[in-house]
């Protein structure tokens, strides 16, 4: 399995999150956001104990190849 790191957040303050990855061994993406920790946004999901729910800015759709459109590493 190799991920390929995408894009990283231009407006990062430490340059670290959220971030893109692509998996070519599963074909699927990888997020790195920040952790939903509030109760009441929590509370109107149904989210199973194997699973996480994170926060992602639309600004980083851009490093997805089918917004962009290049294509991207699993083309």
């Amino acid at each position: 399995m190799a991920l390929h790191k995408l894009g990283q957040d231009p407006e990062s303050p430490d340059g670290k999150s959220p971030t893109v990855y692509f998996d070519d061994a599963t074909g699927n993406y990888i997020l790195q956001g920040w952790r939903v920790l509030d109760p009441d946004r929590l509370a109107q999901m149904d989210v199973p104990g194997h699973e996480t729910v994170i926060e992602f800015p639309k600004r980083m759709m851009q490093f997805f190849p089918e917004v962009n459109g290049d294509g991207g590493p699993h083309a």
